[in-house]
């Protein structure tokens, strides 16, 4: 996992897998499988997938990159504690998927619990082969 500093604030971690590298072939199969290990996960909860790529392609001027072939994010929650307002401001977490033609890019952002980073890159490093 590469961590980045995304539009000179964001913190993100990422990373990019050749297609050859995992035994998914489609962003669908590798949002299932973090499906599946979201709801095992005793604290995490489920919220829903969002199809980034379909959106923005469906809004009037919206603009994909013609390298990006889909785009979906997972979208879900760790909230064991919820101690003050703020944290709000933070939740939910989600992890990106996206196809490019010969790779896969999966990303999420840096989340102020440090726990749950962990998870997040357990999660994603064990798509791999």
């Amino acid at each position: 996992m590469e961590k980045k500093i995304f539009k000179e604030k964001y913190h993100i971690f990422e990373i990019e897998y050749k297609k050859s590298e995992l035994n998914f072939s489609t962003v669908d199969e590798i949002i299932e499988a973090l499906k599946a290990k979201i709801e095992n996960h005793p604290v995490i909860s489920y919220i829903a997938t969002f199809d980034q790529y379909k959106h923005t392609s469906s809004l009037e001027g919206g603009v994909v990159n013609p390298a990006i072939k889909a785009a979906k994010n997972i979208v879900f929650c760790f909230g064991k504690e919820l101690p003050t307002p703020e944290v709000l401001a933070v939740r939910p977490r989600s992890i990106g998927v996206c196809e490019l033609d010969d790779s896969f890019v999966v990303n999420y952002m840096e989340a102020p619990n440090e726990m749950a980073n962990q998870t997040m890159e357990e999660f994603i490093l064990s798509l791999k082969n």
